[in-house]
């Protein structure tokens, strides 16, 4: 057989296994609808992530909850959604997440008020980015040409993503300073200017105000979109490291966007002691 011929077949069977095995990593085949009058995929809808995140980001076995509820108020078991399963604390920073843990039930001092819970989640404080998008409730992204606009069932969170230059945070907050772009079919958002009051799971994994959060949101199918993010905070971690899952399309005949306000839950838990006896 001569040369010329091995290279034909080699190309052959080269291009038959991209056939097989699909796009390659990075790509994507489909193309989403695009948003009417622009050029630019149509994001529009309720989503909802379907991982165990929310409990801890990284692979975890059931555990139980507090023991005077029983099976009531338990961990799930996950996979975990960082990608590498490791997050990359610094020394301290380890000691300081263990620690969260271990007291999460606990009531203590927490910002000047006596007998808060550690966890912040139970406080019904703004869940923070990217905590946000893995809550076990859906969201609703309203997209517009210049902005897009991110509603969160838990404790009414949202958030502005403008498509054209803002300047820095005017100051830190809870859900950060968000600015977006498109990557080609991904919508891109650079957030900034948080706060240091949220934790990313119920597993005590926390950052400080230094946080610098990337998202990536890919849409994969009619119906499901990859997410991604990266996640920066010189104080807190030795590198930047990466979460990654896939986002759903709620298409439920009765789908829709409900409240869930917090607050008066967590009133007597925050604040029942002051409460004259």
């Amino acid at each position: 057989m001569n040369n010329d011929l091995m290279r034909k077949l080699f190309l052959s069977a080269a291009a038959l296994a991209m056939l097989v095995s699909g796009p390659i990593e990075g790509q994507t085949a489909y193309r989403a609808p695009r948003l009417a009058g622009t050029t630019r995929p149509n994001l529009n809808g309720l989503w909802q992530s379907m991982t165990e995140a929310n409990w801890d980001l990284l692979p975890h076995e059931a555990k139980p909850g507090p023991l005077e509820f029983g099976a009531l108020y338990a961990q799930p078991a996950g996979v975990g959604i960082v990608v590498g399963d490791e997050i990359p604390y610094q020394p301290w920073a380890l000691e300081k997440k263990k620690e969260n843990y271990a007291n999460r039930f606990v009531r203590q001092n927490a910002d000047g008020v006596r007998f808060e819970p550690l966890d912040p989640e139970a406080k019904c404080y703004l869940p923070g980015v990217p905590r946000a998008t893995y809550m076990p409730f859906p969201f609703q992204i309203v997209q517009g040409d210049k902005k897009i606009v991110i509603a969160y069932e838990f404790a009414s969170a949202s958030r502005i993503v403008p498509l054209e230059k803002v300047g820095e945070a005017p100051t830190d907050s809870y859900m950060g300073w968000s600015q977006g772009r498109w990557e080609g079919d991904t919508l891109v958002v650079d957030v900034t200017g948080f706060n240091e009051k949220t934790w990313f799971d119920r597993a005590g994994d926390f950052h400080s105000e230094s946080l610098h959060v990337v998202e990536r949101y890919t849409p994969t199918s009619a119906n499901s979109m990859s997410y991604e993010a990266t996640i920066e905070d010189p104080k807190v971690f030795t590198k930047a490291w990466k979460i990654a899952f896939p986002l759903y399309r709620r298409t439920e005949k009765n789908a829709q966007f409900l409240e869930f306000k917090c607050v008066p839950f967590a009133d007597e838990l925050v604040y029942g002691h002051l409460r004259k006896k």
